[in-house]
């Protein structure tokens, strides 16, 4: 059986507007992408997850946590921060990180769905 595509007939209006959609959806779409591509990396999402879960965390309990040293923790989030997807404050020496909720729409439901999987597995 072979995948290729023999079309009898074009349908032109659909094919403008998905390209007109998609168009109009250029910057979305692509922020979009960044926005999985950054949590795609299983750390990465496991911190997301974490700060979702407590709020906010410090690089050095992540790493104590997540078993990565801190180094490659702060790479991590630095990541995460110039992608808009968590702030830090600085109290004392301590940096703080936690989510952006206004750039994670996206990821919430995923972020959601392991907080309620969680729960599934502490009461079973």
């Amino acid at each position: 059986m072979s995948n290729t595509c023999i079309r009898v007939l074009a349908d032109p209006v659909q094919i403008k507007e998905c390209k007109e959609t998609l168009s109009r959806l250029e910057e979305q779409l692509d922020l979009t992408t960044k926005i999985f591509n950054l949590a795609g990396n299983a750390a990465r999402l496991k911190i997301l997850f974490l700060l979702h879960k407590e709020g906010e965390m410090c690089p050095c309990d992540l790493s104590d946590i997540l078993d990565i040293s801190v180094g490659g923790v702060s790479q991590h989030l630095r990541k995460l921060k110039d992608g808009g997807l968590v702030k830090d404050k600085k109290v004392g020496q301590t940096v703080f990180y936690s989510l952006v909720e206004a750039n994670l729409e996206i990821i919430k439901p995923v972020l959601e769905s392991l907080s309620i999987q969680n729960q599934k597995e502490l009461t079973s």
